[in-house]
């Protein structure tokens, strides 16, 4: 065997509330840490990997792409580059509607797929837009978000089992309205 030479980086978290034990991590890395700079990259790099583990754990459970029997590469690979896009929607989808709750979900959702939330669930349907973390909540609510009082915020799973509904739905309701056209 080789040997593999590492750097120990501890990030200690300083001002925690009283009575609250602070953060405290040990990062492994064969990246130097030379300087201030290089370490605070370090931690915002492992800050970072819950987004990327969220990402992948949406890609291979929401959009099964392990269960892809495709035969060549160059499939596999548009099926991934699709597949990519949708799995950072739904990831980006939770983050926004928790972080920028007030945001107009017209941002990130087009008419019908918005309106065929309230539909589903039974709601009426505002004339204008509603804010994005009240959107995002029914289109969890319909993966199986309970959204009750203590539930606090929908994940992926909930959002990504909730948005199949929701664009089979508006794709029912541009049909509907392409046919009424004829």
């Amino acid at each position: 065997g080789g040997r593999v030479e590492v750097n120990c980086l501890v990030a200690r978290e300083e001002g925690a509330p009283h009575g609250v034990k602070p953060v405290e991590w040990r990062l492994l890395t064969n990246r130097p840490i030379d300087s201030f700079e290089a370490a605070t990259e370090l931690i915002d790099w492992y800050r970072a990997r819950w987004e990327i583990e969220l990402f992948f754990h949406v890609l291979k459970n929401g959009c099964r792409v392990e269960a892809l029997q495709l035969s060549t590469v160059e499939r596999l690979e548009r099926a991934l580059a699709l597949f990519m896009v949708v799995a950072w929607r739904i990831a980006r989808l939770m983050r926004l509607g928790r972080t920028c709750p007030d945001l107009d979900a017209a941002l990130l959702f087009e008419q019908d797929e918005w309106q065929a939330a309230y539909i589903l669930n039974r709601k009426k349907v505002p004339k204008t837009p509603p804010k994005l973390n009240e959107l995002v909540r029914l289109v969890a609510m319909l993966g199986g978000f309970l959204a009750r009082k203590g539930d606090g915020e929908p994940g992926v799973k909930t959002i990504w089992l909730g948005l199949q509904r929701v664009m089979d739905f508006a794709a029912g309701i541009r049909f509907a309205r392409e046919a009424h056209a004829l």
